[in-house]
């Protein structure tokens, strides 16, 4: 198989250790007594992007054409240093081989989209004592968690987007070929993020987080080109098209089977950076408790 140039690999060895440390002081942390009068609550409204990184965008953060994400969340606060957090968002991610500045990429004329849905619980450790409505204003924080995600991903080909997991466009799905991959599975979230209050009951969060996913197909590119024929025997001249859009096919047939398409050594990640206005839900912190 031929080896793309300029293919660098992504390791994520630091979000392992941060997930694996913040593991070990969640163990120790939710289990310690809090004070009743910093325990609290909130809800989350939040707005900002998402990015990934993978076949189509291999290094580049914050790369790709960039859309417009969001969602909300709710905040159980245990104390001021430790949060469940349980949140719903809404990204996309989008990137084109055209914008490369690689001349192989540019020649592979590969695109995708992909919009999606991710459930999170996480748990955050702010660095310092915050609240929402007490002097502790200000704080950075990690979190770490377990998410599910449900994704759509498409490629635009004669001038509409299509979808691209029934396609099969790497022959998934046909005798002696892989099975169809699937559109659902789970990641790992970790990140760093700054909160701080605004007035009263309301506060305000910034932060960046990546996803450890297990599939390599968030772009639908991971193995190597099939025999156009066959896709066009088994499925449609559609997949065939949308499986090779390369402006010079490599071989002197004129197509590129078996050459390579992806790297299937890789697992795709995907990364949201979110701002939030929160606002506390229970009794406020310079009220009676009692």
């Amino acid at each position: 198989m031929r080896q793309a140039i300029n293919q660098p690999k992504i390791r994520f060895r630091g979000m392992r250790l941060l997930s694996l440390m913040l593991c070990l002081l969640v163990s120790a942390g939710l289990f310690a007594q809090a004070n009743k009068f910093d325990r609290s609550k909130e809800i989350g409204f939040h707005v900002g992007t998402a990015y990934y990184l993978g076949e189509i965008n291999p290094y580049r953060h914050f790369g790709g054409r960039l859309r417009i994400g969001g969602g909300f969340s709710f905040r159980n606060n245990f104390n001021r240093r430790w949060t469940m957090k349980l949140g719903i968002l809404y990204g996309q991610v989008e990137a084109w081989d055209e914008d490369s500045d690689d001349p192989w990429r540019r020649n592979r004329n590969l695109n995708f989209r992909n919009r999606f849905y991710e459930g999170s619980a996480q748990v955050e450790l702010n660095f310092m004592n915050y609240q929402i409505g007490s002097d502790d204003w200000i704080s950075p924080y990690l979190f770490t968690g377990l998410a599910y995600y449900s994704m759509t991903p498409e490629g635009f080909f004669r001038d509409s987007w299509k979808p691209l997991q029934p396609a099969g466009t790497e022959g998934q799905g046909l005798e002696n070929f892989d099975p169809l991959y699937r559109t659902t599975g789970m990641a790992i979230p970790a990140g760093i993020g700054l909160r701080m209050n605004l007035f009263a009951i309301f506060g305000l969060s910034l932060e960046w987080g990546v996803r450890r996913t297990w599939t390599d197909y968030f772009d639908d590119v991971s193995g190597v080109y099939p025999d156009p024929n066959l896709l066009i025997d088994e499925r449609s001249r559609l997949t065939a098209g949308l499986s090779d859009q390369s402006l010079d096919p490599e071989l002197e047939n004129g197509t590129n089977t078996g050459l390579q398409r992806g790297d299937p050594g890789r697992r795709d990640l995907y990364f949201f950076v979110m701002g939030a206005l929160t606002v506390r839900i229970d009794k406020r912190a310079n009220t009676c408790w009692q």
